[in-house]
Protein backbone atom coordinates (compact mmCIF):
# COMPACT_ATOMS: atom_id res chain seq x y z
CA UNK A 1 0.00 0.00 0.00
CA UNK A 2 2.94 2.28 1.28
CA UNK A 3 5.45 1.37 -1.89
CA UNK A 4 4.07 3.01 -5.16
CA UNK A 5 4.01 6.12 -3.09
CA UNK A 6 7.66 5.68 -1.78
CA UNK A 7 8.68 4.58 -5.06
CA UNK A 8 6.95 7.65 -7.19
CA UNK A 9 8.52 10.06 -4.29
CA UNK A 10 12.02 8.34 -4.93
CA UNK A 11 11.50 9.57 -8.75
CA UNK A 12 9.87 12.79 -8.12
CA UNK A 13 12.81 13.77 -5.24
CA UNK A 14 15.93 12.20 -7.45
CA UNK A 15 19.51 13.26 -6.33
CA UNK A 16 17.62 14.46 -3.27
CA UNK A 17 16.34 11.50 -1.65
CA UNK A 18 17.73 7.53 -1.72
CA UNK A 19 14.93 5.50 -0.97
CA UNK A 20 16.27 1.65 0.62
CA UNK A 21 13.71 -0.99 1.17
CA UNK A 22 14.84 -3.15 4.13
CA UNK A 23 13.18 -7.17 4.75
CA UNK A 24 13.52 -7.43 8.40
CA UNK A 25 12.77 -10.92 7.96
CA UNK A 26 15.82 -11.48 6.15
CA UNK A 27 17.61 -8.75 7.52
CA UNK A 28 16.60 -8.95 11.67
CA UNK A 29 19.63 -7.18 12.72
CA UNK A 30 19.30 -3.66 11.03
CA UNK A 31 15.27 -3.67 11.83
CA UNK A 32 16.30 -4.24 15.36
CA UNK A 33 19.28 -1.15 15.00
CA UNK A 34 16.54 1.40 13.69
CA UNK A 35 13.93 0.02 16.00
CA UNK A 36 11.48 -1.20 13.61
CA UNK A 37 8.73 -2.80 15.02
CA UNK A 38 5.76 -2.20 13.07
CA UNK A 39 5.36 -2.64 9.05
CA UNK A 40 5.24 0.05 7.59
CA UNK A 41 8.39 1.88 9.13
CA UNK A 42 9.74 4.45 7.42
CA UNK A 43 13.13 6.26 8.53
CA UNK A 44 14.02 9.88 6.89
CA UNK A 45 17.57 9.89 7.52
CA UNK A 46 19.99 12.90 6.70
CA UNK A 47 23.71 12.82 7.76
CA UNK A 48 23.26 9.05 8.98
CA UNK A 49 20.64 10.32 11.55
CA UNK A 50 17.05 9.32 11.70
CA UNK A 51 15.40 12.79 11.41
CA UNK A 52 11.82 11.39 11.07
CA UNK A 53 10.12 8.14 11.87
CA UNK A 54 6.55 7.08 9.83
CA UNK A 55 5.03 3.96 11.35
CA UNK A 56 1.86 2.81 9.63
CA UNK A 57 0.61 4.21 6.22
CA UNK A 58 -0.01 7.88 5.37
CA UNK A 59 -2.18 9.04 2.59
CA UNK A 60 0.90 10.04 -0.07
CA UNK A 61 0.26 14.12 0.21
CA UNK A 62 1.24 13.34 4.39
CA UNK A 63 4.01 11.10 3.14
CA UNK A 64 5.72 13.98 0.96
CA UNK A 65 5.40 16.65 3.12
CA UNK A 66 6.99 14.72 6.26
CA UNK A 67 9.66 13.87 3.51
CA UNK A 68 10.26 17.32 2.13
CA UNK A 69 10.27 18.35 5.89
CA UNK A 70 13.48 16.86 5.93
CA UNK A 71 15.54 17.05 3.18
CA UNK A 72 14.12 20.60 2.03
CA UNK A 73 12.75 20.00 -1.16
CA UNK A 74 9.95 22.32 -2.70
CA UNK A 75 6.58 20.92 -2.50
CA UNK A 76 5.11 19.22 -5.73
Amino acid sequence: MVSPAVERLSVDRAGRLKVVKVNVDIAPRTAARYEAMSIPTLLVLSDGQVRDRIVGALPEPALRQRVDTVIGAAPS
